[in-house]
């Protein structure tokens, strides 16, 4: 196979927006020698990305193996540490098909010592590897507005940055060439990010508690210093109960942990964060509310069930 052709290994949440970019900016697929080439864990999902654009060159392989050793470069966007683990170390995985001429570029969310692990693989069989979590959720992959945090390997950032990053992105930033340091950005957005989400959610529950419209303070706060757009889009879904996964709880729990760990271990005062991680850790494992595969915004939701008032007893 030519190197042309381009590699995508994961197609979930995430992964299904990106690749879609890929061939809808004409990256990879709209020629016969420079073909998408994909594979995912649930193998309906390949045909069902092959199924939307049918005048489009697109191959499934049987295994991430197929794809790396098919492709000069190959993405990955896998859901959590243990597919990523699972996917990069099996016999028919990622390592497996890397070689001399194969690059890998994995857009997943790790603990750092994960990603350097996987580079210290990639590079000792000949590979190439670029670290480059995102931020973003599904809407930003599917608009491909995703914001890229890379490190690694240079050259292969340079070879990518104007076709496919810019094809899933409207930014990248390149921080280093030791890998970890994307990871380590990614950890300081996700953070915030949460305590941000958590925050807002006590202030539109304790809104609605003393009897203010808590509509009418969405649009209060939209209007100040404290705007921000996450909280333009989540608000008014929170306020409904509409929690549709764009960025599952589990996950953005595990973001949060992952950073509480990075600061404890630099030294860092971070109980804000750290109080926030609690009440998302109390969402995902809530049992009743069932609410770690749904939006981080539902975080809400618990926010509610701690609370003592009559209005969340009743909500």
């Amino acid at each position: 196979m030519s190197s042309k052709a381009v590699g995508f290994i994961g197609l979930g949440i995430m992964g299904e927006g990106m690749a879609a970019r890929l061939v809808s900016e004409g990256v990879a697929g709209s020629f016969a020698d420079s073909p998408i080439i994909i594979w995912n864990r649930t193998g309906s999902k390949c045909q069902d990305f092959k199924n939307k654009f049918p005048d489009k060159h697109i191959e499934i392989k049987s295994s991430a193996k197929e794809v790396v050793e098919s492709c000069g470069v190959t993405y990955s966007m896998l859901s959590t540490p243990e597919a990523s683990k699972a996917v990069f170390e099996a016999a028919d995985g990622v390592l497996a098909g890397i070689g001399e001429g194969r690059s890998i570029v994995d857009c997943a969310t790790l603990a750092e010592d994960d990603m350097k692990r996987m580079n210290d693989a990639v590079v000792n069989k000949g590979g190439r590897f670029l670290e480059a979590p995102v931020s973003g959720s599904k809407v930003p992959a599917a608009n491909g507005v995703l914001i890229f945090l890379c490190a690694g390997s240079k050259d292969l950032f340079d070879e990518i940055v104007d076709n496919g990053l810019s094809a899933m992105g409207k930014a990248s930033h390149f921080f280093n060439t030791d890998v970890g340091y994307g990871t380590r950005a990614k950890l300081v957005v996700n953070s915030l990010m949460g305590t941000m989400v958590a925050a807002y959610g006590e202030g539109l529950a304790l809104a609605e508690t003393v009897g203010l419209d808590a509509s009418k303070m969405i649009e209060v706060i939209g209007q100040g210093a404290i705007q921000s757009p996450v909280y333009a889009l989540k608000g008014p879904k929170m306020l409904v109960k509409d929690h549709a996964p764009n960025f599952p709880l589990k996950h953005a729990h595990k973001d949060m942990k992952l950073a509480s760990d990075m600061a404890k271990n630099a030294g860092v005062e971070f109980s804000v964060n750290d109080q926030a991680e609690l009440i998302f850790r109390k969402a995902r494992e809530d049992k009743e509310l069932n609410l770690a595969d749904e939006d981080f915004s539902a975080v809400f939701e618990e926010i509610h069930k701690e609370s003592t008032s009559e209005y969340s007893k009743k909500r």
